[in-house]
């Protein structure tokens, strides 16, 4: 790491906790200290040296369209120069709605919020309060935010309460949540045929995308939807990551299911903070002021970040958008295989949409278990190995890779030049 980077990286520590904002940003998983970022456009990010990489993080999902698109650049400063936050209804807001639903046939009506963690809390309390039931279904390696009930871990059976997997979390909060194995229909029919009566809701992430991206196997999500109809349950799905980038409507609409409720955000912000829960009227409708169940905040639908994502929206929307993307993703996926081939390492990759996943294994995995089973040190080499030649992935080998509309075949080739010497290193 250069000085200048490593300067700042000692001094953030004197503030702030591990130097960092967020886990992940330090680097932990990986090793070494981050990169200080400064500024982006396109494909590529410029670190506080000076140093372009080609970014496959996306700012965690969001920067669908590229870093600094122009389009949304403009949107932003257009807003901004009206105002920056009213905590007052604004038109935008409706016309975010209006795409929203437009664009993702479950969800009749949508409430906005500041964040994914927000927009997940918020769909669980509405399961529980539209269903009067307090148990929560969730799955090894999915992440739906920081909320409490959702920071819980497998407990020692698979019909046994989960167990925290943070300090600060009550055990008695976890003693509401079930954590299931991803992928495993034997496991959801014995839990609902066990506990169906005080299942309030399923919340999954329909491509699962922060164990590294695990895809769900045929007949799976399909099983989630008649098992929630038939008991009665809510089910959620958590397309915070997926949502506008592994099809224009989604998760959903690519592989056919529909939710009672989806969360959304990274997308719908353009790369500010947004986050969103939407559903079906009658569950939707148990929201305060309408219904009992409180939600509220003070920024949310703030008219600069609604300002970029509708700009994001529109760039989404266009004729071949998603097929030249996804296309791009395809292309890396496949030659990333190609290279590691040539250097006689174990490896495999896979794509949906403009999101893909790497992996130190023979084949891509299914499960959290098989996740677990990834060469995690190899992972690190490579990772230093890329990051050296400019390439900057996800700082986790559990983590899912984001490819924008502004990579191109320069940026792929110059990415397989160096994974092709950082295969050997690793």
């Amino acid at each position: 790491m250069s000085q200048r980077n490593q300067d700042l990286f000692e001094r953030a520590q004197l503030r702030i906790p591990a130097g960092v904002n967020s886990p992940v940003r330090a680097f932990r998983a990986v090793g070494g200290a981050p990169p200080f970022m400064e500024r982006a456009s396109g494909a590529h990010v410029w670190d506080a040296e000076g140093r372009r990489y080609i970014d496959y993080l996306g700012s965690w999902g969001p920067m669908v369209a590229g870093h600094t698109h122009p389009a949304v650049v403009e949107a932003v400063q257009a807003a901004a120069a009206k105002a920056l936050s009213f905590g007052a209804p604004t038109e935008t807001e409706i016309e975010l709605a209006e795409a929203i639903c437009r664009l993702v046939p479950s969800i009749e009506r949508v409430r906005l919020g500041s964040s994914g963690t927000e927009a997940t809390m918020t769909a669980i309390r509405l399961a529980r309060g539209f269903t009067g039931r307090s148990l929560i279904v969730k799955f090894e390696g999915c992440y739906h935010g920081h909320a409490d009930s959702l920071l819980v871990k497998a407990g020692s059976g698979a019909l046994t309460f989960g167990n925290p997997s943070s300090a600060g979390v009550p055990p008695e909060t976890a003693a509401h949540t079930l954590v299931l194995d991803f992928n495993d229909l034997a496991q959801v029919e014995k839990t609902f045929a066990a506990r169906g009566a005080e299942i309030a809701g399923v919340i999954v992430e329909p491509v699962a995308g922060n164990m590294n991206l695990v895809l769900p196997k045929p007949g799976f999500l399909e099983a989630l939807r008649a098992q929630c109809s038939t008991h009665g349950a809510v089910l959620i799905l958590d397309e915070v990551m997926t949502g506008f980038r592994v099809a224009l409507g989604g998760a959903q609409a690519r592989l056919g299911i529909r939710p009672d409720l989806t969360t959304l955000g990274k997308v719908i912000g353009g790369g500010l903070p947004v986050g969103a829960v939407g559903g079906r009227r009658d569950i939707m409708e148990k929201i305060a002021p309408l219904g009992p169940v409180y939600q509220a905040g003070t920024l949310s639908g703030n008219p600069v970040a609604v300002a970029a994502g509708l700009a994001t929206l529109k760039l989404v929307e266009a004729p071949g958008f998603q097929d030249r993307i996804e296309s791009t993703t395809r292309s890396l996926i496949q030659g990333l295989v190609a290279e590691a081939r040539k250097a006689n390492v174990t490896f495999s990759a896979q794509s949906i949409g403009s999101m893909f996943g790497v992996y130190f294994r023979a084949t891509p995995p299914t499960s959290f278990a098989e996740v677990m089973e990834c060469d995690k040190d190899r992972f690190n080499r490579f990772f230093h190995a890329m990051l050296e030649r400019g390439v900057y992935l996800a700082p986790s080998a559990y983590e899912a890779g984001f490819v924008s509309a502004a990579h191109g075949a320069a940026e792929i080739e110059d990415t397989l030049k160096a994974a092709a010497e950082a295969f050997r290193l690793a």
